[in-house]
């Protein structure tokens, strides 16, 4: 007779306890700190745990929460499992205020399947940590004015990087004028040396060969043709030409303006068109750049001193034929 009793007992038990356990949900509110100055932030969490297979309606905020709270950050939610078989959903907002009070954040509730379950009330204190002066109307920053200070370490850094710059700078403007400058010329002692002109002409035959400007390389071209007419101008005139700009070489030769006119027009546009295709860009004409090389040539020629030989030279020649 007893058996049956218990059985009947031990079943009720046992389907009030799964009722039970299945209704279980409970609302957790917080806020990570009880007091925030004017404007501030805070963050407010609803943590609700509940079955796995529960579907918990959340409340849901605009831009504020009832009691004076601002949302500055719409809310993020979580979900974690607990040890004994549930989940926990966390839902957090990032809150402001700009009223200074005590402020008080009421019960919110949370609905499953019909049933609510409010979440616990909560309070927030807001203090304004400056004091205002309501008689003046000027407007005030609510912190004062930050003056860094200097940054010397930067500022030696800085200097660093310059000084570094204009090393390399200089090295590679020194390497410049040490061997790329210079290259068109061959330097070589075990042979006799060649007069200035017979150089010259070499040097635009083989620049004519090369037909630069018909490959797109007109800036190369014109770099080329400059350098060989410096060099040359050097070797016969005997000034600094290859550390002079355009208008103090032509400076320099103005005499053969007067003297003679086409071999200083013709230097004056060798020199003119190569500055505007090497400085400011310029799209010249196939036509241009054959003008400048026929005007080197003109140059050259027009302006090449001949290798005179002494006198006693030349009638020991003769002499030397007669015999």
């Amino acid at each position: 007779m007893r058996r049956p009793i218990y059985f009947v007992l031990l079943l009720l038990c046992c389907i009030t306890k799964i009722d039970l356990y299945a209704n279980r949900i409970t609302v957790n509110a917080k806020i990570d700190s009880t007091i925030i100055r004017i404007g501030s932030q805070a963050r407010l969490y609803f943590n609700v745990t509940q079955l796995k297979n529960q579907h918990v309606v959340l409340p849901v905020f605009s831009d504020s929460i009832k009691g004076g709270l601002e949302i500055v950050e719409m809310p993020k939610s979580d979900t974690t499992s607990t040890p004994d078989g549930l989940i926990q959903v966390s839902q957090s907002y990032v809150v402001t205020a700009f009223e200074d009070s005590l402020l008080y954040i009421p019960s919110f509730p949370f609905v499953e399947n019909g049933d609510t379950v409010w979440s616990n009330a909560l309070s927030l204190k807001v203090i304004q940590p400056f004091k205002i002066d309501t008689s003046s109307n000027v407007i005030a920053d609510i912190k004062p004015l930050f003056d860094p200070k200097f940054d010397w370490d930067l500022f030696y850094r800085i200097c660093f990087v310059l000084f570094v710059l204009q090393l390399i700078i200089f090295v590679g403007y020194m390497l410049y004028r040490k061997y790329w400058r210079h290259s068109l010329v061959v330097n070589d002692d075990s042979q006799p040396k060649q007069a200035p002109h017979i150089i010259a002409l070499n040097q635009l035959d083989l620049i004519k060969q090369d037909k630069l400007w018909q490959k797109g390389r007109s800036k190369e071209f014109h770099t080329e043709l400059t350098d060989v007419i410096r060099q040359y101008i050097e070797g016969v005139f005997k000034i600094n030409s290859l550390e002079m700009t355009s208008d103090e070489i032509l400076e320099h030769l103005k005499a053969l303006k007067f003297e003679k006119k086409a071999v200083y027009s013709s230097l004056l546009q060798i020199l003119q068109l190569a500055d505007l295709v090497k400085f400011a860009k310029w799209d010249a004409l196939p036509e241009e750049h054959e003008l400048s090389l026929i005007n080197a040539y003109l140059f050259v020629n027009q302006t090449k001193i001949e290798d005179v030989r002494p006198l006693d030279e030349q009638l020991m020649e003769q002499s030397e034929d007669k015999a």
